[in-house]
């Protein structure tokens, strides 16, 4: 397998589960935007961007899975505060029940099962 098909794969994984990651960031805390990137980015190893997450963050907003509300910066602008919604902390349990399902069988195919 090359590079471009090694990116491509990290980018269908990453498409595919980032959304119930900020999900369950946000079930932790409520988080602003440049902090998810750096949770992201740092604790978990997820490279993504503040391009990435505004517009992930804005559909889920307007899917009803987030909430948000505006603070007062200890310096700079205000800022935007991410909390989880009650459809939001459905579609995460939802999320979780299916994701331990799907990595069982993925395990069990690839030979990797824990």
């Amino acid at each position: 397998m090359g590079v471009s098909d090694d990116a491509a794969l990290t980018t269908a994984l990453r498409r595919g589960t980032i959304e119930y990651c900020v999900l369950a960031l946000l079930d932790k805390r409520e988080l602003y935007g440049v902090e998810l990137v750096q949770q992201l980015s740092t604790g978990l190893g997820m490279t993504t961007s503040e391009g990435t997450m505004y517009p992930l963050l804005s559909r889920l907003r307007r899917n009803g899975r987030i909430a948000t509300t505006w603070r007062e910066a200890p310096a700079g602008p205000p800022r935007r505060y991410y909390t989880l919604t009650p459809d939001g902390e459905a579609a995460l349990t939802h999320f979780r029940t299916e994701w331990v399902v799907f990595r069982s069988g993925v395990d069990r195919i690839l030979g990797t099962e824990l």
